[in-house]
């Protein structure tokens, strides 16, 4: 039985997940066959299985703008990324530049380290 504290919501429901013996990631096993106990919602649920099986993260980063005062604009990626390929993706942020002006949800990378998702703007300037 595994433990995860769920980060779906604010409520932040104290997750057991019946199924696996450890905390690593079992890409192997069949989400269905998992029990989750400990949820208040279906979302939770559905966190608990994808958590032990294929766990995924949004990034939120800043990048480098160049040539102005605004020294950083905030990023994101359009959807979560798999858990594991967040170092590679923070490492390939660092060397994004952009420049003025910047809007906001303008795509700045496009399917970033082969995961699917693009990154994006989550501010303007001008």
């Amino acid at each position: 039985m595994r433990e995860i504290t769920c980060i779906v919501c604010p409520q932040g429901c104290r997750l057991l997940v019946d199924g696996v013996e450890d905390n690593g990631i079992h890409p192997e096993i069949d989400p269905k066959s998992l029990k989750v106990s400990g949820n208040s919602c279906p979302r939770g649920d559905a966190y608990g299985r994808s958590e032990v099986v294929a766990p995924t993260r949004m990034v939120t980063a800043t990048v480098e703008v160049e040539d102005s005062q605004v020294h950083r604009c905030p990023v994101k990626t359009s959807k979560p990324i798999p858990k594991a390929e967040m170092n590679e993706v923070v490492k390939a942020l660092q060397k994004v530049k952009l420049h003025l002006p910047i809007k906001l949800h303008e795509v700045v990378v496009q399917n970033i380290c082969d995961t699917g998702a693009d990154v994006i703007t989550t501010r303007s300037w001008q």
